[in-house]
């Protein structure tokens, strides 16, 4: 972002629009942006996405020091976490989103692929989505598990929680996280049928195709 007024309108654009939808509900999920001076934009504690003000949004700066704004969210260290370890990371956005949190607390999941290829979307905008073990909120161990596979994975879903998503801009974020939600709602759909999901080659394929890592 090159703007910083731009960064805070855009912020609150999106959050009304996931806010709007149900993906988000009461004071839950929150969103980040990376400043082009090293510092972030991020969404304050205890605020609904859909009454955003753009004036009063949390502004740290490249030490994680925060600089004005109203305090931040409480999960803002899983923010951080993301973007220590992706370069490439332009914004973060977490929600607390029914169906992706649903699936967070199926028993019977693959802890390191949790939601099977159902589209040729999910496998360009997700890929793979691991999940990060259950631990209270704002355990400290919480953001180490984060960012243990934040280097390889730019979207992880907490256990019993929710999703967390980076994205190379925070429309292509929202966009992540959307199809990640759309998916898991699929997927519980399909929990009494057989499944023709995606074969490996035609996954192969896709990441060859889009470049995808």
């Amino acid at each position: 972002m090159t703007d910083i007024n731009r960064a805070r309108d855009q912020i609150c654009r999106v959050g009304a629009s996931l806010f709007d939808r149900g993906l988000t509900s009461g004071t839950s999920g929150n969103i980040s942006v990376r400043l082009d001076d090293g510092g972030w934009l991020m969404t304050p504690t205890n605020i609904a996405l859909g009454t955003l003000d753009p004036a009063r949004l949390s502004r740290f700066d490249g030490d994680f020091q925060l600089l004005d704004g109203d305090p931040p969210t409480k999960e803002a260290f899983l923010h951080f976490s993301m973007y220590a370890e992706r370069s490439d990371a332009a914004a973060v956005v977490h929600l607390h989103s029914s169906h992706s949190t649903a699936v967070s607390i199926l028993r019977d999941v693959d802890p390191d692929d949790v939601l099977p290829a159902l589209t040729a979307y999910y496998i360009m905008r997700i890929g793979r989505l691991p999940m990060v073990p259950y631990f209270a909120p704002g355990d400290p161990d919480l953001a180490h598990a984060v960012r243990a596979l934040a280097g390889r994975h730019h979207a992880v879903l907490l256990a019993n929680h929710g999703p967390i998503v980076a994205g190379t801009s925070l429309l292509n974020a929202q966009s992540a996280i959307e199809e990640l939600e759309e998916t898991a709602k699929l997927f519980l759909m399909l929990q009494s049928h057989a499944l023709r999901t995606l074969t490996d080659p035609q996954v192969a394929d896709l990441r060859a195709r889009f470049n995808l890592s």
